[in-house]
């Protein structure tokens, strides 16, 4: 019997975000997967074997999993990495293995922050000042030319790990510039953060969504809610800076992008923030399939393949969608003691993610994933979702103990 052609994903969500057994033949194809294993329990049972590791960002026990894998499926075909943590691991990987699909010098523009900036002030966006520092003599010299508040964050990272905003010189005693590896540092802009999603296929994007934060990623971190409506009003304003960021940092290279930009909404002038070359986080991947019937995942799968992303044909661009975060209830891992069900309110979500009382909520690396609820919306505009999400924050409870 011919061997069948070996694919490894590397995969760390519980939640469907991808639908790997719809992207890809399992029967056709030996699918292997590394994975975690919080995340283990949500892969198809057609999977031809799966291994498990700590991190999925953690190269070494990755590299040394796959090549267990080889030994019983053969040198792999592809291998796929769609969370934004594990991209410079599957690139490397595949320039071990000799596999298609973006390679290291494609993602490190888009992983590490202070090239990223430097690549796409280069291109004439504008950008807030920024600097490469090692120690807070370094961040201290940076806020005396431009000021406080400044931004001090990992070159490095992902969901505000590690970032600090820091208005005055007292904060320059607490920050810490040994764990998260090498730091830039940035001139604070007030400006309201919008993110932008969508496919870019090397000259141009395709249809994409701008939302408007309602509060802030850093803000999570410490206790607040997170959401965001997609704004439509918006998209004129950041179409053309989003074409040329994405052409500074992957020119005639196709990838999903998930972009922040700071937008002065009444004198129409966008900054840059940051960019990944990545499907967005949070309920995104859910409301694109859901609401506007394009699977970014399915994009971004095909592309680590070595192949075409999906044509936009039975893109929905009608209707407003929208999604909202609650923390945790108590420091991960802990027991959900509490949590109230709102599909069904009106105003309210249309659907929702939450765990049952006596359920853990474990202290897994998709930060996004594992929080004290996640709602998605969806409605005739960005009042209406705004409403609804308002709402939804308002009335919804969740809380929790140490396991």
């Amino acid at each position: 019997m011919e061997a069948r052609p070996h694919v490894v994903v590397i995969h760390r969500w519980l939640a469907r975000y991808a639908e790997y057994e719809r992207y890809i033949d399992h029967e056709a194809n030996a699918v292997t997967y590394v994975t975690t294993e919080v995340a283990a329990p949500s892969l198809s049972t057609a999977a031809a074997a799966v291994e498990l590791v700590a991190a999925t960002d953690d190269l070494p026990s990755v590299a040394d999993r796959v090549k267990h894998l080889v030994e019983d499926h053969g040198s792999p075909a592809a291998i796929v990495g769609l969370k934004e943590d594990d991209l410079l691991v599957a690139a490397q990987l595949r320039a071990e293995w000799d596999c298609p699909g973006p390679v290291l010098a494609d993602l490190v523009p888009f992983r590490d922050k202070l090239v990223m900036a430097g690549k796409v002030a280069a291109a004439g966006v504008a950008v807030p000042a920024f600097a490469g520092v090692t120690d807070a003599g370094e961040v201290e010299a940076f806020a005396r030319e431009h000021g406080y508040p400044v931004v001090v964050k990992p070159r490095v990272g992902s969901s505000s790990a590690g970032v600090s905003k820091l208005d005055g010189p007292a904060g320059l005693g607490d920050l810490d510039v040994d764990t998260h590896g090498p730091l830039m540092v940035q001139a604070f802009d007030e400006r309201q953060i919008f993110h932008v999603d969508g496919l870019f296929d090397g000259t141009r994007t395709g249809p994409l969504r701008a939302s408007r934060y309602l509060n802030t990623c850093l803000g999570f971190r410490t206790g607040d809610v997170l959401g965001s409506v997609e704004d439509p009003a918006v998209t004129g304003l950041v179409a053309e800076v989003t074409d040329r960021v994405l052409g500074a940092l992957s020119p005639g290279r196709a990838t999903p992008f998930h972009l922040e930009l700071f937008v002065g909404e009444e004198s129409g002038e966008c900054a840059f923030l940051e960019v990944g070359a990545r499907v967005g986080g949070a309920e995104i991947p859910f409301l694109w399939r859901e609401v506007h019937g394009y699977d970014l995942m399915e994009a971004a799968f095909r592309l680590s393949m070595g192949l075409d992303p999906l044509p936009w044909d039975g893109f929905r661009a009608e209707e407003t969608a929208g999604w909202l975060l609650v923390p945790a209830p108590a420091a991960r891992p802990c027991r959900i003691t509490e949590a109230t069900p709102m599909t069904g309110r009106v105003p309210g979500p249309y659907a929702e993610a939450l765990l049952s009382p006596g359920d853990v909520l474990p202290a897994a690396d998709a930060y996004y994933e594992h929080v004290g609820g996640r709602f998605r919306f969806r409605g005739a505009g960005p009042a209406e979702v705004t409403a609804a999400i308002e709402a939804t924050a308002r009335d919804f409870r969740v809380r929790g103990e140490a396991p």
